[in-house]
C-alpha cells in the first residue's frame, strides 16, 4: 500500500501510528517531496468512487489564497487536476492507495482506512477511524 502524507499533518501521524500499531504493509511517500502526477491523480479518485471535489484540501492556505472555493464548481476537470497536480498542498491528505482502491482523510478529526485483513483464508474490509 502508498501511503501519501505531509509530515507536518497531525492527522497523517495519526493515521501513519494507527498503520503502525496494526502492522500494516507500506511505503510511505512525502507528498511536499514527491508530489503525485496528474495521472496519479486521476487514478485514484476513479479508483476511490469519489468525486473530485474530495481530493481538495479546503482547509489549507493555498485553496484559500486561489479562491478555489468560488471556482471550483466552473471549473473544468481536466483544469482542475492539472492544478492539483501543479501543488501538493492542494491535495487531501493522508490518503492511501492499493491496487484496487484508493482513499483519502475525510476531515482533520478522522482518517478513514480500508484495511484489508486476511481470516481462515477469507479476505474482507475492515473500515477503521482515528479520532483526534
Amino acid at each position: 500500500m502508498l501511503f501519501i502524507c505531509y509530515s507536518r499533518c497531525t492527522t497523517c501521524k495519526k493515521a501513519q501510528q494507527w498503520l503502525d500499531d496494526q502492522g500494516a504493509n507500506y511505503t510511505r511517500r512525502e507528498i511536499k517531496d514527491e508530489p503525485p502526477t496528474e495521472a496519479e491523480l486521476r487514478k485514484w479518485v476513479q479508483m476511490s468512487g469519489l468525486p473530485l471535489k474530495r481530493f481538495w484540501n479546503t482547509s489549507g492556505i493555498p485553496y484559500r489564497e486561489l479562491g478555489l472555493k468560488d471556482k471550483l464548481p466552473t471549473m473544468p476537470e481536466d483544469e482542475q487536476f492539472a492544478l492539483l497536480a501543479s501543488n501538493p498542498m492542494l491535495v487531501k491528505r493522508p490518503m492511501h492507495s492499493r491496487a484496487s482502491s484508493s482513499r483519502n482523510g475525510r476531515q482533520k478529526s478522522e482518517f478513514l482506512e480500508i484495511h484489508t485483513c486476511k481470516s481462515e483464508s477469507m479476505r474482507y474490509n475492515k473500515i477503521h477511524h482515528i479520532q483526534q
